[in-house]
């Protein structure tokens, strides 16, 4: 083997090496440069539309935003290929896990750049030879593994919210009781609680303090944190504002039921432990014994690389070891 890698060849890579980084990267830097002159406009013409449509409504009492102006603003915010994702359902629910994520992303662009970078990864190495399969294998990593960041950042923060709603509770009860407001006892928590807790709290009573019904306000807390306890609390504010009664009774109960029930998650996760161990471990274990068959006998475990069928038997084992984690994982993730 080691007699195909002779100097030609490294010097004939090196040469493709050179020709692309000399081709693409002027592109992506023009292309950087491009984004961030595009944004710097985009917040200046932000503020001084802002401006003017605050003078315009305190002259004329209205502020008028057509459809076109959204569309446009979109289209200079996002970028070309960002423009033309803005519309498509994958796009609106990968915002919201931007949002529920706390990452400051315009999900059109985030999904444009992706969509570029994967592209040009997948041609760099196809014109340097390593082949299709590898190519796309590059190209789909390049492309998931920074969603796969973002879903997982989103659950952290939603479980640690979860974690954070029974004393949240327990603060509003108690300034409930004290003779606060609600909107003082959600001031309360956005000063006291730690982030996730704290900025959602806060950004509820920002926008009731800036004319926003504390109806609404709530209700759009129910639709960023997508949480079914979340909900209850909504549903027994709205109740209680609507009827009347004492509210800091029900919160109150509505903490001790998520106590319970992070109690009974975590039973749950214990007794499961070891099925997750096994998910693990069996997706693991084939990569192990690949790399130590490979240090081994190296000859041996090429067959799987450079032969046909080798290719066809490798990736149907890795097709058949992802199919069997998440399947272990879909016994073992119990909800609660």
């Amino acid at each position: 083997m080691s007699t195909l890698l002779t100097m030609p060849m490294l010097g004939a890579v090196g040469e493709t090496l050179l020709l692309i980084t000399l081709a693409v990267g002027p592109m992506l830097a023009l292309y950087g440069v491009f984004q961030l002159v595009q944004d710097l406009r985009g917040n200046s013409k932000k503020r001084i539309a802002s401006r003017l449509q605050g003078r315009s409504a305190r002259a004329a009492g209205t502020t008028k935003i057509t459809a076109e102006d959204l569309r446009r603003q979109t289209k200079a915010a996002t970028g070309l290929l960002g423009g033309m994702l803005v519309n498509m359902s994958v796009t609106k629910r990968f915002q919201k896990v931007l949002e529920q994520a706390n990452l400051a992303w315009s999900a059109p662009k985030v999904l444009g750049n992706l969509t570029i970078t994967a592209a040009i990864a997948f041609a760099a190495l196809v014109m340097v030879g390593a082949g299709l399969l590898v190519g796309l294998g590059v190209a789909a990593a390049v492309y998931v593994l920074p969603v796969y960041y973002c879903v997982l950042r989103r659950k952290r923060r939603l479980k640690k919210f979860v974690n954070q709603l029974p004393d949240v509770f327990e603060l509003l009860g108690q300034a409930l009781r004290a003779g606060h407001s609600l909107a003082s006892g959600m001031q309360l928590v956005a000063n006291e609680m730690p982030d996730p807790a704290g900025t959602e709290f806060g950004r509820v009573f920002q926008e009731q303090n800036l004319g926003l019904k504390i109806e609404d306000a709530l209700t759009n807390l129910a639709e960023r944190m997508d949480i079914l306890d979340v909900r209850f609390f909504v549903t027994a504010v709205l109740i209680q504002r609507q009827t009347g009664g004492d509210l800091s009774e029900v919160l109150d109960k509505i903490g001790s039921v998520i106590r319970e029930r992070i109690k009974l998650r975590g039973t749950v996760m214990a007794l499961t432990a070891e099925g997750r161990l096994s998910g693990y471990v069996l997706l693991a274990l084939p990569i192990l014994v690949f790399i130590a068959l490979w240090y081994i006998n190296r000859e041996y475990a090429l067959v799987l690389i450079e032969h046909p069928t080798g290719q066809m038997m490798l990736g149907t084992a890795c097709i058949m070891m992802v199919m069997g984690y998440f399947m272990i994982q879909k016994i073992v993730n119990i909800k609660v």
